[in-house]
């Protein structure tokens, strides 16, 4: 299967709502130690970051103060991969096919395709001896996502997994407009809205891509407006999804859900209130905000207080507005799965690491935030902050925004001005936000997976036009003849079959 770049993102789960992290290495404590006298084997980690890729040294010094707490506790060293958004997959490939190797890595929305391609260890009879406190902390609920035809294959990252599609925006221009946040309701209100910046601002962009062919309809209008599920699709390449409480697997871009989405780009595309390039730019979205060439861009967030470090990274006044609420589907909750490497020559310590990931706070914080006093201070026990005179693009070395992202999210520091209730409101909101009726179903693609790379190939020529708005609406009968060709109804009919006998499994 083709790999994942650009226009993708999780970028909903970019910042997700927490960004925390700490310790460097001599006040660190190991719990319980290695009596293996054999020197340390090398484990190679890969993740996604949505800072700045730190330079070599700020890099080692970071995995010198790991490999103080992990010599002990699994007998291995660390070598960390922070790649970005843009190219992640590319670089994890590369990672794979050099001698240097890959050890742990995380899915960005596709388990079943890296499944498929046998990428995955599978961990069903490794978990218990060597991650059982990762697994007790994640639960069976949400480890069941990650399993295929009854294997488990990952651990997915425990986070505030019911994301919310915000509108994020300039606190400072949205008064200036004369707009009640209170008084935006759904993602139908930001018409009016984003003609009032375009007629005050006229050089500024009322609305920019989150990332790569996405401003955030497909998450706005997927979410409890139509209540779909991916079915183990990520959401910027739904294939064949379920809609609502139907237990029938259709097209997704047969959809009135995905009509309406066009539609709604292409209002605002003709109206000048998107990013004219939105389809194809490479920007990040920060960069918009930071140097204020943006009003506003929407993304999926757990919790609602996202923007304290939104602020902190872009250095201007952000505050976000709920579009919508959380609607839950497997997909919600193995989007970013931590997994074993098929090619790692230690898969054993590999899964140890995985499991310091979601339960040794300092590790997780050296992750994230990098070496205390350098990096990051920390204001109490649960906040940090930039050192004086610093953010996040000046110190050596953080990876705040990729909270969230790698391992277990509540046991990170969070951003100094973030409400710690925050963090309980996502832990409910995990509980108790509506549910897909096929929760726990994942499809396994392996038997389509020539199919899947035929119809991604035709979603990437058409989907992120058609979405952004700069491609006439009128071009969707050929999109969806492309589709057909390259076999999308054997895929509907395979996650049909396959929900079908998983369903006839439930009590």
């Amino acid at each position: 299967m083709n790999r994942k770049n650009g226009w993708f993102s999780l970028l909903g789960l970019l910042v997700i709502v927490s960004l925390l992290f700490s310790a460097c290495a001599p006040s660190q404590k190991p719990a319980a130690t290695s009596s293996t006298t054999e020197a340390p084997v090398e484990i190679h980690v890969a993740f996604l970051t949505f800072n700045k890729i730190p330079e070599s040294d700020a890099l080692a010094s970071v995995e010198e103060a790991i490999n103080v707490i992990t010599v002990p506790k699994i007998n291995a060293k660390v070598k960390l991969h922070p790649f970005s958004i843009t190219d992640y997959w590319q670089q994890v490939t590369l990672l794979m096919q050099s001698g240097e190797g890959l050890d742990v890595y995380h899915t960005l929305g596709d388990l079943p395709q890296r499944v498929a391609n046998n990428e995955f260890v599978d961990i069903s009879s490794m978990i218990d001896q060597y991650a059982p406190e990762a697994k007790a902390v994640v639960g069976d609920a949400f480890l069941k996502t990650a399993m295929l035809n009854g294997k488990l294959y990952g651990i997915p990252a425990y986070k505030g997994v019911a994301l919310a599609p915000n509108l994020v925006y300039r606190a400072d221009i949205m008064e200036e407009i004369g707009v009640d946040p209170a008084s935006i309701k759904s993602v139908y209100d930001l018409t009016d809205v984003f003609a009032k910046v375009k007629a005050k601002y006229p050089d500024m962009i009322p609305l920019v891509p989150v990332q790569t062919g996405n401003i955030g309809l497909v998450t706005t209008l997927m979410s409890t407006q139509y209540k779909v599920d991916f079915l183990g699709d990520d959401y910027l390449r739904p294939v064949a999804v379920l809609v609502g409480d139907d237990l029938r697997v259709v097209n997704f871009y047969e959809t009135e859900a995905f009509k309406e989405i066009v539609a709604l780009a292409r209002e605002w595309y003709e109206k000048g209130y998107v990013l004219k390039d939105a389809a194809t730019t490479t920007s990040n979205v920060l960069e918009f905000m930071s140097a204020g060439k943006a009003f506003s861009y929407i993304a999926g967030y757990a919790g609602t207080q996202a923007y304290t470090q939104i602020s902190a990274q872009t250095g201007q006044p952000i505050r976000m507005v709920r579009l919508a609420q959380p609607y839950l589907s497997s997909t919600s909750v193995n989007a970013l799965t931590w997994g074993v490497s098929t090619i790692s020559k230690h898969p054993d310590v590999a899964l140890k690491f995985i499991n310091l990931l979601f339960t040794d706070k300092d590790v997780i914080n050296l992750v994230i935030y990098g070496i205390e006093g350098r990096d990051y201070v920390k204001v109490d026990p649960d906040h940090v902050k930039y050192p004086e005179g610093k953010d996040a693009s000046t110190v050596p070395y953080t990876a705040q925004l990729s909270c969230g992202i790698v391992g277990n999210q509540f046991i990170q520091y969070q951003m100094e001005g973030t409400d710690m209730a925050d963090l309980q409101l996502m832990e409910y909101e995990n509980k108790h936000s509506a549910m897909s009726p096929a929760m726990g179903f994942t499809f396994d693609g392996s038997s389509v997976v020539n199919e899947y790379s035929a119809v991604v190939n035709v979603i990437g020529q058409y989907v992120p036009g058609l979405t952004t708005g700069s491609m006439d609406p009128a071009e969707i009968p050929n999109f969806l003849a492309k589709l057909k060709s390259a076999g999308i109804d054997k895929i509907v009919a395979a996650k049909q079959q396959q929900l079908d006998q998983w369903l006839s499994t439930q009590k």
